[in-house]
């Protein structure tokens, strides 16, 4: 079993297309991780900072089962198999 990951639009150009992809890991970091060795260039859109100390970019929001993981650990936020995992980007408007 994997880890659902839901694309948004503007992101779907590294999964070819597609909508949701399946990923693995034990924290959201290893999570983004493995879908940059399968989708090259994501990782990069998700997020900031050096590679020793990396976090999610500010306009990036990402869900696990519905709970925002800036309120659960981050990058070190807990996934498992079953999990879906929702990437967002903010959207601002007038």
């Amino acid at each position: 079993m994997a880890i659902e990951v839901r694309i948004p639009t503007i992101l779907r150009s590294y999964t070819g297309g597609e909508k949701a992809v399946d990923a693995s890991g034990d924290t959201l970091a290893d999570l983004v991780d493995d879908l940059e060795s399968s989708h090259p260039g994501i990782r990069e859109r998700l997020l900031e900072g050096p590679d020793d100390g990396p976090e999610l970019r500010r306009f990036i929001n990402v869900y696990v089962n519905d709970e925002d993981v800036r309120f659960a650990g981050g990058l070190q936020a807990p996934v498992s198999d079953g999990d879906q995992v929702v990437i967002l980007p903010a959207v601002a408007g007038g």
